[in-house]
């Protein structure tokens, strides 16, 4: 049993690794304003699949894993994260019944407000946007979260994790 319980925070532990990877890969230069957020979407999903591994703390260790490799102001992404993981438990037995353009109406939102608590951050520290651009985030995740959603709802099937 306890074998299983460490295969099934590996498996975890795996793709947010994998979502640092992609969050780090670099774009051209035109394509660098809409990169996705991969972290929330893999936060997102795991809170909603297993919202007894994966929560609150899981956010503020991944948020600040992603300020340090961002070079952000230490718990910008970790407040961001933190407050998703909590809007996403709150409603993960709602979003586990609706439908994928439903999800992906209320990851749009979730994402939404993780840019805006980040670009929040940032006006303080006197680094903002100055339009809306930064809403981009949002819309690029919104239309991959039913990549998201399938690839790691396979990836935990695969390997069992529960």
């Amino acid at each position: 049993m306890a074998q299983d319980e460490f295969h099934a925070y590996w498996v975890i532990v795996t793709s947010f690794f994998v979502a640092y990877v992609l969050a780090m890969l670099p774009l051209p230069s035109w394509l660098l304003a809409a990169r996705p957020e991969w972290l929330a979407l893999v936060l997102v999903y795991w809170v909603i699949a297993l919202p007894h591994r994966v929560g609150i703390l899981t956010a503020l260790v991944v948020g600040v894993g992603m300020d340090v490799l961002e070079g952000a102001v230490l718990g910008q992404n970790a407040l961001a994260l933190i407050v998703v993981a909590l809007l996403s438990l709150l409603l993960y037995q709602r979003l586990r019944v609706f439908s994928l353009s439903q999800q992906v109406a209320v990851v749009f939102i979730l994402v939404g407000i993780h840019q805006l608590i980040c670009q929040w951050v940032q006006n303080l520290e006197g680094a903002g946007a100055t339009d809306f651009a930064f809403l981009l985030p949002a819309v690029t995740s919104a239309l991959l979260w039913p990549v998201a959603l399938h690839s790691l709802r396979a990836l935990r099937r695969r390997y069992q994790v529960s």
